[in-house]
């Protein structure tokens, strides 16, 4: 099965992004944490 988290020095400085994206796992987790739902977040 493939990663869905990709780590790669020349994205985003090489903090873990969701594959296929620009978006970094550390903002999905902000967003989760203050309440929203994941639906709220795939928007």
């Amino acid at each position: 099965m493939e990663s869905r988290i990709h780590i790669n020095p020349d994205i985003c400085n090489g903090r873990p992004v969701i594959a296929g994206t620009r978006i970094p796992v550390q903002t999905v987790m902000e967003f989760l944490g203050a309440g929203d739902s994941i639906e709220e977040v795939i928007e």
